[in-house]
């Protein structure tokens, strides 16, 4: 049995790809740059903004970075009423059963925390979750494994003892580099095959599966 089941928001839990693309390409258009695909803006999702910023626009200049977020931010709030994120299936019936069960579940996102908890809150998921990170509670993000580690020790549960659950690579290796039990779900912005070469223990389709990884 895992004690922890530590979670990814974006891609895992909510289907919030429509949202980001939207506001990424609506961010790019304000601020006058390249307007990327949607694939190329879905890779970057797991990353903090300002990092993803960065993998798209390599020559970006960095005192720019404060200005795409104020936009980015802007964006997302007016954009959020329009498009309004739904759960996957089965998200909330399975956390009702793992909570049940006794399970902790915690959430590790790199979404501001301030987003991610209005997020859990109107989705009526804060009810199941113990701890929340989000990438201002923690001085690196991921793929690093500080917000496991942070998880891990507030919670006072073993590294042996967790399971991290998310949908992109980063979320596998900021697992992994904890020494936790990882799982990487196919319906968000990766493909079985890049979660595996992530290092993944585990690969899932459906997010009820995590029943049977748990127990």
């Amino acid at each position: 049995m895992k004690k922890l089941v530590i979670l990814d928001f974006d891609g895992t839990l909510a289907d919030t790809r429509e949202l980001i693309i939207r506001t990424s390409q609506d961010a790019m258009r304000r601020m006058g740059y390249p307007v990327q695909d949607e694939e190329t803006i879905a890779a970057t999702i797991g990353l903090i903004l300002e990092e993803g910023l960065l993998q798209m626009y390599p020559d970006l200049p960095r005192e720019t970075l404060p200005e795409w977020v104020r936009a980015y931010r802007e964006i997302f709030e007016q954009l959020r009423t329009q498009i309004v994120p739904a759960l996957f299936p089965g998200v909330r019936e399975t956390l009702e059963t793992l909570y049940g069960k006794g399970c902790l579940l915690s959430v590790a996102s790199s979404r501001k925390s301030n987003s991610l908890h209005g997020f859990l809150d109107s989705m009526g998921l804060s009810q199941y979750i113990t701890y929340v990170l989000g990438a201002d509670d923690v001085t690196h993000a991921k793929p690093h494994p500080e917000p496991v580690l942070k998880t891990l020790r507030e919670l006072g549960v073993p590294a042996a003892e967790a399971l991290v659950v998310g949908d992109m690579p980063v979320d596998i290796r900021m697992g992994l580099g904890a020494g936790a039990w990882t799982c990487g779900v196919t319906y968000g912005n990766s493909s079985r095959r890049e979660l595996t070469e992530a290092g993944a223990h585990h690969v899932i389709d459906r997010f009820s599966d995590l029943l049977e990884l748990v127990w």
